[in-house]
């Protein structure tokens, strides 16, 4: 999977991820098969499937079960038509529930995380969840902290965990072990109460929701979609006709549907890319000459002629500024058309990580003698991807610093001079199929 990823992502967390996500869930649904004494395997829906990679992994396991998010993915189509995948969006109310589903899956559900266990309850009630809490999302759009003595992430988990024990449910907590900061779960699998409660019981969901909207003040605002968890996954629908007009249905029906939250508007289709990628080269060029000219000109003064070795310690390396330096010497314009990315200043200068390394806040020009092998990265991946890298991009440093390059044209992976230029054996691979 590592190997043919079509997707953007790093294949190098999602693959290995959602392989342990998966193990971590068979062993889960072993115990509770033994503890139940149920031989039938459980059948299961994830909720913002994303790549779908989870999806595929439970279904080939012998798991009834399918995948839905809101746009399709490349990898959809590599899955074949045993991983049921839908391209429709969630919208939390009467006419998306699974009343005939053992367990509902959230993994990095973004918007349709603190849902999930609410439509887990109002599904049926067998029916348990798992979720495993990403991006802050409240019902209404992006959460807001309230508490100064917690880090955002662990409120943000209490949170989550106090929406599904007011919708009746044990809430467990756990800690997978998966290449990701965010890794705790969090699991409904038995309820408070007994099932002839249910009506009181949803009376008080109900009424928790409607006291969040009330103290949120929110009546319509529109969830603004994540990306830096861009992230995140979700596959390409091979369904059958069935399950194509099942979704259409939801999608039009609308009659005799409550709907729990007025407010809620599922993310676009489509996403806008706003992580400074899209902005004009010319535009990023300008941006970067002047930051480097900054750090450059904030070093002891040094001359600007070119050295005959660069590789004595007269290159000059320059000074670290905060982020806030940085902005202050920038326009209005300039810094306008940031605010308007996600990241704004900093993701643009490391999406320029040949100049700049930026660390703990503070912005340095990037020292190439000094780079360190990754230790994530395998070294079989690692010499693929710079053989096919290697001298495609002309090198700032030769071009732009007054010192020149620190590396000798031999040892730089960019290119001194248009001489060296070689054709990307990416572009090559699109000519040449």
């Amino acid at each position: 999977m590592v190997k043919v990823w079509p997707e953007v992502t790093d294949p190098e967390k999602f693959v290995y991820e959602d392989v342990a996500i998966a193990t971590y869930l068979l062993i889960l649904w072993e115990e509770e098969r033994a503890e139940k004494g149920l031989s039938k395997k459980q059948s299961f829906v994830d909720l913002g499937c994303g790549n779908g990679l989870l999806v595929h992994i439970l279904s080939n396991e012998g798991y009834p079960g399918r995948g839905i998010d809101v746009r399709r993915r490349k990898i959809w189509d590599m899955y074949g038509p045993q991983t049921h995948l839908e391209e429709c969006a969630i919208r939390p109310d009467d006419s998306y529930l699974f009343p005939n589903v053992d367990w509902l899956i959230g993994n990095h559900s973004d918007e349709l995380t603190p849902w999930i266990p609410v439509i887990a309850a109002r599904s049926s009630y067998s029916c348990c969840y798992f979720v495993l809490p990403c991006c802050f999302f409240d019902f209404h759009g992006k959460y807001n902290r309230r508490q100064s003595q917690k880090t955002q992430y662990r409120e943000y988990l209490d949170f989550v965990t106090e929406v599904g024990l007011e919708c009746g449910f044990s809430v467990e907590e756990d800690c997978l072990r998966i290449p990701s900061t965010k890794r705790v779960c969090l699991i409904g699998k038995s309820r408070t109460y007994p099932p002839l409660q249910e009506d009181r019981i949803d009376k008080q969901r109900t009424q928790y929701i409607n006291n969040r909207q009330s103290c949120t003040g929110v009546t319509s605002d529109k969830t603004v979609g994540s990306n830096q968890c861009d992230s995140h996954h979700v596959v390409n629908c091979v369904v059958d006709q069935a399950v194509e007009l099942e979704c259409a249905a939801n999608e039009t029906k609308t009659d005799g549907d409550r709907v729990w939250w007025s407010g809620f508007q599922p993310r676009e289709k489509v996403e806008q890319v706003r992580n400074c990628a899209a902005l004009p080269r010319d535009f990023v060029d300008v941006v970067v000459l002047t930051v480097a000219s900054l750090l450059l000109n904030a070093a002891q003064e040094k001359p600007w002629e070119h050295t005959l070795d660069v590789h004595l310690n007269t290159w000059n390396k320059g000074e670290s500024l905060s982020l806030r330096e940085v902005a202050e010497h920038l326009d209005k314009e300039t810094l306008k058309r940031l605010k308007n990315e996600y990241g704004g200043l900093q993701t643009l200068l490391r999406n320029n990580h040949q100049v700049f390394e930026v660390l703990n806040g503070r912005v340095h020009i990037r020292d190439w003698r000094e780079e360190k092998p990754s230790k994530r990265t395998k070294p079989e991946v690692k010499r693929r991807f710079s053989a096919e890298a290697f001298k495609t991009r002309l090198c700032w440093f030769f071009i732009h610093h007054p010192d020149g390059c620190s590396l000798t044209s031999e040892s730089c992976p960019y290119a001194h001079g248009t001489e060296e230029l070689r054709q990307s054996q990416i572009m090559k691979k699109k000519k040449h199929p």
